[in-house]
């Protein structure tokens, strides 16, 4: 009778000391969970300047004529559009500025300047560098004449994002007429703006 107590307590103990082991052999894995991804949000810099954009300039200009020069005031709209390639920007555009430029020594005056532009310059992100050069078509008054002629001008320029739509900028441009009309008066003419433009 001991002995069948005894052989029933071992197997009693031997069940107990199983019944763990027995119970972590049959559960699942644990699988942890996969780390979930945000999506991440493209950042815009705001670089692409392509599109159109009107605005206006206001600024300075200085003529130099045959046995003439003067300086005076300029100011007028522009218009252009632009197509960014990545690190560089071209674009094509058109300006009119209204100047009261004396010529000096009571000769004349330049009243206005209209411009056909190219232009082209590296996209630094907030900022746009070019040179710009094209044709340009003048008006002015040269003693007592109204006269008219066309030349060319080269120059550069600054642009900077302030919003997705504003920008603000500079202008530098030297201009050439020969001849001015055949009235014999060559005029070279520098002109510095300031400029704000509306991109779409």
């Amino acid at each position: 009778m001991k002995k069948v107590i005894k052989i029933a307590g071992g197997i009693a103990l031997a069940s107990v000391v199983a019944a763990p082991a027995m119970a972590g052999g049959l559960s699942a894995p644990t699988e942890e969970p996969a780390p979930v991804v945000m999506p991440v949000e493209p950042v815009s810099t705001g670089s692409d300047w392509t599109g159109a954009y009107v605005g206006g300039q206001l600024g300075y200009g200085d003529i130099s004529a045959t046995g003439l020069d003067g300086d005076g005031i300029l100011g007028g709209v522009h218009a252009g559009y632009d197509w960014d390639f990545g690190n560089w920007v071209v674009g094509a555009g058109i300006d009119h500025d209204i100047a009261d430029i004396d010529l000096g020594n009571g000769a004349g005056s330049l009243d206005s300047v209209t411009r056909l532009k190219l232009r082209a310059g590296a996209d630094l992100g907030q900022t746009l560098l070019y040179g710009t050069a094209g044709a340009a078509y003048a008006r002015a008054d040269v003693g007592g004449s109204n006269l008219s002629d066309d030349g060319w001008f080269v120059g550069i320029g600054a642009d900077y994002r302030l919003t997705d739509s504003w920008t603000v900028g500079g202008e530098v441009l030297t201009h050439q007429f020969d001849n001015f009309d055949g009235s014999g008066v060559d005029i070279d003419a520098t002109t510095a703006t300031i400029r704000a433009s509306f991109r779409f």
